[in-house]
Protein backbone atom coordinates (compact mmCIF):
# COMPACT_ATOMS: atom_id res chain seq x y z
CA UNK A 1 0.00 0.00 0.00
CA UNK A 2 1.30 3.03 -1.01
CA UNK A 3 1.24 5.76 2.23
CA UNK A 4 0.22 8.40 -0.40
CA UNK A 5 -2.59 6.72 -1.21
CA UNK A 6 -5.61 9.19 -0.30
CA UNK A 7 -8.13 7.00 2.45
CA UNK A 8 -11.22 5.59 0.98
CA UNK A 9 -14.22 7.99 1.15
CA UNK A 10 -11.66 11.01 0.02
CA UNK A 11 -14.00 13.42 -2.51
CA UNK A 12 -12.25 13.55 -5.86
CA UNK A 13 -14.16 15.54 -7.87
CA UNK A 14 -17.41 15.70 -9.53
CA UNK A 15 -18.27 13.48 -11.93
CA UNK A 16 -18.86 16.77 -14.50
CA UNK A 17 -15.26 17.69 -13.76
CA UNK A 18 -14.39 14.79 -16.35
CA UNK A 19 -15.45 14.96 -20.38
CA UNK A 20 -17.02 12.61 -21.43
CA UNK A 21 -15.00 10.86 -22.98
CA UNK A 22 -12.22 12.22 -21.20
CA UNK A 23 -9.98 11.04 -18.01
CA UNK A 24 -8.92 13.63 -15.36
CA UNK A 25 -5.57 13.11 -13.19
CA UNK A 26 -4.77 13.51 -9.77
CA UNK A 27 -1.67 13.20 -7.85
CA UNK A 28 -0.68 12.98 -3.99
CA UNK A 29 2.11 13.23 -1.41
CA UNK A 30 3.00 12.63 1.80
CA UNK A 31 6.08 12.66 2.99
CA UNK A 32 8.11 11.51 0.36
CA UNK A 33 5.58 8.88 -1.16
CA UNK A 34 3.52 9.82 -4.12
CA UNK A 35 0.65 8.51 -5.47
CA UNK A 36 -0.73 8.91 -8.87
CA UNK A 37 -4.21 7.93 -10.35
CA UNK A 38 -6.21 9.16 -13.05
CA UNK A 39 -10.03 8.61 -14.11
CA UNK A 40 -11.75 7.46 -16.95
CA UNK A 41 -15.12 8.45 -18.06
CA UNK A 42 -16.96 7.25 -20.91
CA UNK A 43 -21.13 7.69 -20.96
CA UNK A 44 -22.13 6.74 -17.60
CA UNK A 45 -19.14 5.06 -16.77
CA UNK A 46 -16.30 6.70 -14.85
CA UNK A 47 -13.34 4.22 -14.30
CA UNK A 48 -10.16 4.48 -11.89
CA UNK A 49 -6.52 3.52 -12.85
CA UNK A 50 -2.72 3.85 -11.18
CA UNK A 51 -1.23 6.63 -13.47
CA UNK A 52 1.75 3.71 -13.80
CA UNK A 53 2.85 2.33 -17.26
CA UNK A 54 3.07 -1.96 -16.70
CA UNK A 55 5.76 -1.60 -18.86
CA UNK A 56 8.20 0.48 -17.78
CA UNK A 57 6.44 2.18 -14.70
CA UNK A 58 6.65 5.57 -16.03
CA UNK A 59 3.26 7.67 -15.93
CA UNK A 60 1.02 7.41 -18.86
CA UNK A 61 0.53 11.15 -19.50
CA UNK A 62 2.83 14.02 -19.65
CA UNK A 63 0.47 16.60 -20.74
CA UNK A 64 -2.15 17.28 -17.80
CA UNK A 65 -5.84 15.22 -18.09
CA UNK A 66 -4.61 13.69 -21.46
CA UNK A 67 -4.79 9.99 -21.08
CA UNK A 68 -7.24 9.06 -24.11
CA UNK A 69 -6.86 8.78 -27.74
CA UNK A 70 -7.86 11.60 -30.24
CA UNK A 71 -10.99 9.37 -30.45
CA UNK A 72 -11.34 9.24 -26.84
CA UNK A 73 -11.76 5.26 -27.17
CA UNK A 74 -8.36 4.02 -25.89
CA UNK A 75 -6.02 5.00 -23.34
CA UNK A 76 -2.56 5.82 -24.45
CA UNK A 77 0.53 5.46 -23.00
CA UNK A 78 2.98 8.86 -24.48
CA UNK A 79 6.22 7.13 -23.86
CA UNK A 80 6.07 3.58 -25.27
CA UNK A 81 2.05 4.37 -27.22
CA UNK A 82 0.29 1.61 -25.76
CA UNK A 83 -2.86 1.17 -25.80
CA UNK A 84 -5.02 -0.11 -23.11
CA UNK A 85 -9.30 -0.49 -23.14
CA UNK A 86 -10.92 1.87 -20.90
CA UNK A 87 -13.05 -0.94 -19.71
CA UNK A 88 -10.49 -3.16 -18.13
CA UNK A 89 -7.20 -1.45 -18.73
CA UNK A 90 -5.96 -4.58 -20.68
CA UNK A 91 -2.99 -3.83 -23.15
CA UNK A 92 -4.01 -4.51 -26.62
CA UNK A 93 -1.19 -2.89 -28.64
CA UNK A 94 2.50 -2.06 -27.58
CA UNK A 95 5.39 -2.93 -25.45
CA UNK A 96 2.87 -4.67 -22.94
CA UNK A 97 0.22 -6.68 -24.61
CA UNK A 98 -1.57 -8.73 -22.38
CA UNK A 99 -0.64 -7.03 -19.22
CA UNK A 100 -3.19 -4.09 -17.58
CA UNK A 101 -3.09 -0.97 -16.08
CA UNK A 102 -3.38 -1.52 -12.25
CA UNK A 103 -7.01 -0.23 -11.04
CA UNK A 104 -7.61 2.67 -8.82
CA UNK A 105 -11.13 1.63 -6.72
CA UNK A 106 -13.41 4.46 -6.91
CA UNK A 107 -17.31 4.82 -6.34
CA UNK A 108 -19.93 7.48 -7.98
CA UNK A 109 -22.10 8.68 -5.47
CA UNK A 110 -24.82 11.96 -5.66
CA UNK A 111 -22.58 12.85 -8.99
CA UNK A 112 -19.20 12.75 -7.13
CA UNK A 113 -16.51 10.43 -7.48
CA UNK A 114 -15.01 9.08 -4.16
CA UNK A 115 -12.05 6.80 -3.30
CA UNK A 116 -12.93 3.55 -2.61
Amino acid sequence: MNPAQPAPGERLCAVADVSDPGAKGFVFRKDDALFAGFLVRRGGDVLGFIDRCPHAGTPLSFVPDRFLTREGDLILCSTHGALFRIGDGRCIAGPCVGRALWPWEISVEDGAVFTA
